[in-house]
């Protein structure tokens, strides 16, 4: 069998072996890890190596989101200081010897002293024990004494910024939590000066106690019992991005992959904040509510910036108060929960979580300006403009404005021309392969699917229900659409528009998408929002709505239905689609004149 990277053999046994990512070399002590497998036998021993290094990789990732501390970690240490200091007075005290105990270890003194005929050595000995009693009875008011000049200490050092007497503390608290703080850095600064003053309120307990008080509370707002959650670890398969996976694949809506993809891209920010290994069991108010908190102030394309890089969203926020970097809108913050809401309520239905703690907590909505559909004369002015009438160069996006006797006819033609004669979405469109435009009863039609021929970009669809059919408008026929089909059946391959691809998020046709937006501006159709490719497909729906269509009875011809067999395969009885037939070629545009366009 062929060998595996982490696997290896020592002696008759096999062992899963990785290296120690070098950032974290120092927190994990070791720079290799390795496990016995229990097994002699290679087959076996491969089924059993990726729980071992899949556990080992969870373990890093959970590692390198505690390189931030969250307020929870901040109250926990805190609250834990105090009160283990305070049991540890408890202990303190216990240890002390009583008043029955020095007197009867003075009478034993005296007792020698009388009885005994003491030799040189004798003398020494007894004079050790005496001392001894005389340090016991006085152990106490030594250890009040130390206790109050430590309290002065602590507070002026406090007050003047210095860490130097809770260092060690520090240091240990987040050690044995295993968080990734480094001595001065920020957090580390600020959590030194939130452990002096739970110190303090401990050094002011002790000293109330040594008068007899035992009921004292802390009077710093600071120093009280811990709202947020520890960090924990969840049990395998139950953290919050391996329950995520399960969602992704399930995929209970059916929306497109490029959503799901932006989802999990959501979803792992709030990783970022609790960590790699919490429970999904344990999400709650408080943390989604910190996340939101986080959310409101994050930069812009954060991930692109070098400012930001290796940084969580933490660090990354904190860092952005010094660079100044404007912030995300309501809007994408409200995309974000809405990304984890859509997988937490999921994981209700599903057992993981009794209830969706993302509910009430979203922004209010920003009024969002409408996409608009063309005024008649914007439509002619936009077909007699160099994108579709003759440009000075196809390959420069900004030569796409400059008339010229280079004439696009790929996708970026096709594409909007289908929009507006279908109402398809721009991805669907550019993503159809040959074989998806043919002829069915007579009528040519698209076949808008995730199935039949796969294109090097692969295909999705918003929903299953946006599978669907939809016959070729007469106009495009006019227009040469046909001839472009046989062309690209005559070159050969999959795609119907090979230039058409998705971008580093997996979107189709984005890159049209945002150029389109700057091509209007820069022809002096657009100011603001409200015009986009977008407005082809809102065009569609307003043509038929002039044809006498209510909305409910062509939302199947733009995909706003239920999954259907018949969307799916493509197949469907002849009179099913000559009333399709009839629906699309009542798209129409009074005035528009496109004969220039003809091929």
């Amino acid at each position: 069998m062929a060998r595996v990277s982490h696997l290896v053999r020592r002696g008759a046994a096999y062992s899963a072996r990785i290296r120690v990512p070098l950032d974290l070399v120092e927190i994990i002590g070791k720079k290799e890890l390795v496990k016995a497998l229990g097994t002699n036998d290679e087959a076996e021993a491969k089924r059993r190596l990726w729980a071992v290094i899949d556990g080992w990789q969870r373990d890093f990732d959970d590692l390198r989101t505690r390189r931030a501390l969250t307020d929870a970690d901040r109250e926990h240490a805190v609250w834990d200081h105090y009160t283990g200091a305070l049991d540890r007075d408890d202990q303190a005290r216990g240890a002390l010897p009583g008043e029955a105990e020095i007197a009867e270890e003075r009478a034993k003194v005296i007792e020698a002293l009388h009885e005994q005929d003491v030799s040189g050595l004798d003398k020494l000995a007894l004079l050790s024990a005496s001392a001894e009693l005389q340090i016991a009875m006085k152990a106490g008011d030594l250890d009040a004494k130390a206790r109050k000049a430590k309290l002065a200490e602590i507070r002026k050092h406090l007050s003047k910024g210095e860490t130097a007497l809770i260092a060690d503390e520090v240091d240990d608290y987040l050690h044995r939590n295993r968080l990734m703080v480094q001595r001065g850095t920020p957090d580390w600064i600020s959590l030194a000066r939130h452990m002096m003053r739970a110190e303090i309120e401990t050094l002011q307990r002790t000293m109330e106690r040594d008068e007899g008080d035992f009921g004292g509370v802390p009077r710093d707002p600071l120093v009280k019992p811990a709202s947020g959650p520890r960090r924990e670890r969840a049990k395998p398969g139950e953290s919050i991005m391996e329950v995520f996976e399960v969602f992704a694949r399930e995929n209970p809506r059916g929306v497109a992959k490029d959503r799901v993809d932006q989802c999990r891209r959501d979803v792992r920010t709030f990783v970022e904040l609790v960590g790699a290994g919490f429970p999904i069991a344990k999400i709650g108010k408080a943390e989604v509510r910190d996340w939101k908190q986080l959310l409101v102030k994050y930069p812009v394309k954060a991930t692109e910036m070098k400012a930001f890089d290796g940084m969580t969203i933490q660090q990354i926020v904190k860092a952005n108060e010094r660079v100044g970097k404007p912030v995300i809108a309501d809007r994408t913050v409200n995309r974000y929960l809405s990304s984890l809401s859509a997988f937490l309520s999921w994981a209700v239905n599903n057992g993981y979580l009794d209830r969706n703690p993302v509910d009430g907590l979203m922004l209010k909505k920003e009024a969002k300006a409408p996409t608009l559909p063309f005024k008649p004369d914007q439509m002619q002015a936009l077909f007699n403009s160099p994108w579709f009438a003759g440009c000075k160069s196809a390959d420069e996006w900004r030569n796409v404005a400059k008339s010229g006797p280079v004439l696009i006819r790929d996708h970026r033609f096709w594409v909007p021309l289908i929009m507006l004669f279908s109402g398809a979405r721009p991805g669907e469109i550019g993503q159809l392969a040959v074989t998806d435009v043919r002829q069915e009863h007579g009528h040519w039609i698209m076949h808008i699917t995730t199935e039949g021929d796969q294109t090097e970009q692969g295909k999705s669809v918003k929903t299953e229900g946006s599978m669907r059919v939809v016959p070729v408008h007469p106009e495009l026929i006019r227009l040469g659409f046909l001839r472009y089909h046989a062309q690209r059946v005559k070159e050969g391959g999959v795609p119907l528009f090979p230039g058409a691809v998705r971008n580093s998020r997996g979107q189709m046709m984005a890159d049209v998408s945002r150029e389109f937006g700057r091509y209007m501006t820069r022809i002096g159709m657009k100011a603001g929002r409200g015009l986009s490719l977008y407005s082809f497909r809102h065009g569609a729906a307003d043509a038929l709505r002039r044809a006498g269509y209510l909305d409910n009875q062509f939302g199947f011809i733009l995909g706003h239905t239920e999954a259907s067999m018949t969307g799916r395969y493509g197949i469907m009885p002849q009179g099913m689609l000559e009333q399709r037939v009839e629906l699309v070629s009542a798209i129409a545009y009074p005035g528009l004149n496109l004969d220039h366009l003809v091929t």
